[in-house]
């Protein structure tokens, strides 16, 4: 097929060129009986052409590119010559004006040689660094650019195309190692953290199993603690699964919507009690911002933020969820009176299993912020905290919306 194709760009170009040589001919005046004659002369002129480009297109095949520039070059000029000799055999061409033809000819053949020699080198300077990119990509060097070649709009393309992949390639890689590093991170703070409950309940099974512990208080209460220790397992073996089976393509691609006011009144319901049996005050002021739609996984970070607040503010104190409605963006803010977070602790709180703080410890599996962090930079937002000690902590969620 591709050799069809070669063909026939090339018998059009021969017909082109013998139509355009007898336009100009009859518009010069040449008479009816020296146009047949010089039909006659062109016609195998063309077949001789797309012989030669054929012959040529098989011998040019694994030369260099200044060599093909060069044979191009000089055929167009042998052509010319040969053309000149033709007209100048059937007296077309005086004698005369032959010789000066040929002249002049001579001296396009050198010009044509430089002309393709200064193009050849050009592209194949552009060319080389094509190459030398490609095999350091190849190498693993995924810093490596072509960079503006400057050498026409094809090369120039296929610049950019290998820059475009090159730098695919390079956020791929650096994608990868971030999560390899944080899988890596996960798996040993998962081993500490599942060590403690762990061997609490290798404890308390061995002491019942051998009969060092029999009173029925002692069995009760240890009874308690081993389902206390149980659903503290599950809760974070949950919230791992769910942390690790994220994917934000898939989050991106979800189409189900619903109200911010139906996905914070969700949220809301969730830690209600606790904060009943706190004696908390647990305010909702959404605005303008209660009919924005979001994502229904929205209602599972603010669930988390929600019941961290609770957890970490005294009884008697407050708990605010606040939305706003900006132009491109929707922000919605979880604030609360209580303890507060350390300056130096801040910067890790979205960090798996991270607790600088002892106080705040206990009850949850350490992963809830983890797990909010997630979701929200799979819906392309930010999650951002700010906290004073003893005063209260600032959760604020912004996410783009259309």
């Amino acid at each position: 097929m591709r050799t069809l194709r070669t063909l026939a760009l090339v018998v059009a170009v021969a017909v082109a060129g013998a139509a355009g040589t007898l336009i100009v001919a009859n518009a010069l005046g040449m008479h009816a009986s020296d146009l047949a004659h010089l039909l006659s002369l062109l016609l195998p002129a063309a077949l001789v052409t797309v012989v030669a480009a054929f012959g040529a297109r098989a011998l040019l095949r694994r030369t260099s590119l200044r060599q093909r520039f060069v044979a191009v070059a000089l055929t167009a000029a042998v052509a010319a010559l040969a053309n000149l000799a033709v007209l100048t055999t059937q007296m077309f061409v005086a004698d005369h004006d032959a010789t000066l033809v040929t002249i002049l000819l001579v001296y396009s053949v050198a010009a044509g040689v430089a002309a393709a020699l200064v193009l050849a080198n050009s592209s194949s300077a552009a060319i080389r660094r094509l190459d030398e990119t490609a095999r350091a990509l190849a190498t693993g060097d995924l810093g490596a650019r072509v960079g503006d070649l400057d050498a026409g709009p094809e090369l120039d393309t296929l610049a950019a195309t290998l820059d475009r992949m090159a730098e695919r390639l390079q956020a791929s890689q650096e994608r990868e190692r971030e999560i390899e590093a944080r899988r890596h991170d996960l798996i040993t703070a998962v081993s500490h953290d599942l060590r403690t409950p762990l061997a609490s309940l290798r404890a308390m099974v061995e002491a019942i199993d051998e009969g060092v512990v029999r009173d029925p208080v002692t069995l009760d209460r240890y009874a308690s603690e081993m389902r206390r220790s149980v659903a503290h397992l599950v809760a974070m073996v949950d919230d791992l699964f769910e942390l690790t089976q994220l994917d934000a393509t898939a989050i991106e691609s979800e189409a189900r919507r619903a109200s911010l006011a139906e996905v914070v009144g969700s949220a809301v319901a969730a830690v209600e009690l606790q904060a009943e049996a706190k004696g908390l005050s647990l305010r909702t002021d959404l605005r303008d911002a209660a009919d924005v739609p979001c994502s229904p996984r929205l209602e599972r970070v603010l669930q988390n933020l929600l019941a961290n607040a609770v957890r970490h503010t005294p009884a008697d104190g407050s708990v605010r969820i606040a939305g706003v409605r900006h132009p491109d963006r929707l922000e919605i803010a979880v604030e609360d009176t209580g303890e507060g977070i350390s300056p130096g602790d801040l910067a890790q709180v979205f960090e798996p299993f991270f607790r600088g703080d002892p106080a705040r410890s206990g009850g949850g599996t350490g992963l809830g912020l983890a797990l909010a962090e997630r979701i929200v930079e799979a819906l392309g937002g930010r999650i951002t905290a700010a906290s004073t000690p003893e005063v209260g902590s600032r959760f604020a969620v912004e996410i783009p919306y259309h």
